[in-house]
C-alpha cells in the first residue's frame, strides 16, 4: 500500500466527520467520515464507511469506502471488496479486488521513464 518513507497516516477525518471545501496535504489522508470537494494528498485511503465526494489528485488511492468523482494518481488505484468508485480513473496500475464496483472510465499512463539519449559520433570524434 504505502512505500517505506510513507507508511503512516498524518490526517484523518474520523466517522462522525463531515468537511466540505478543498484541501492539500502532505503525506497521507484517511478518509472514514465524510469529504466533499477537491483533494490533493500523497496517498488517499477511503475506509470502508469513508465517503469521498469529489475529484483526487494522489500517487496513489486505496478505496474502501466510496468515490463520486474523477480520480487521477501517478502510481496506482486500489478499489477493495467492499469500496464504490463512480466517476473516471487516470493512473498506471488500476485494481479492483472482486466485490469491488467500478463504473467510469479508465485511462491507463505509461510510467513515466528516463528518455533514452541517443548521442551520434561524427567521423573521427571519440566518445567520453
Amino acid at each position: 500500500m504505502f512505500n517505506k518513507k510513507n507508511d503512516r497516516i498524518e490526517t484523518l477525518i474520523g466517522s462522525n466527520t463531515t468537511i466540505k471545501g478543498d484541501i492539500e496535504i502532505k503525506g497521507t489522508i484517511r478518509i472514514d467520515g465524510r469529504f466533499e470537494g477537491t483533494i490533493k494528498a500523497d496517498w488517499i485511503v477511503v475506509g470502508e464507511n469513508g465517503h469521498l465526494k469529489g475529484d483526487a489528485f494522489a500517487n496513489g488511492l486505496i478505496a474502501g469506502g466510496t468515490v463520486e468523482g474523477n480520480i487521477s494518481t501517478s502510481e496506482s488505484v486500489e478499489i477493495n471488496s467492499s469500496g464504490k468508485v463512480f466517476g473516471d480513473v487516470q493512473t498506471q496500475k488500476l485494481v479492483i479486488i472482486e466485490g469491488g464496483i467500478f463504473e467510469g472510465r479508465s485511462r491507463m499512463q505509461k510510467e513515466h521513464k528516463q528518455e533514452k539519449k541517443v548521442v551520434e559520433l561524427q567521423k573521427g570524434q571519440k566518445a567520453d
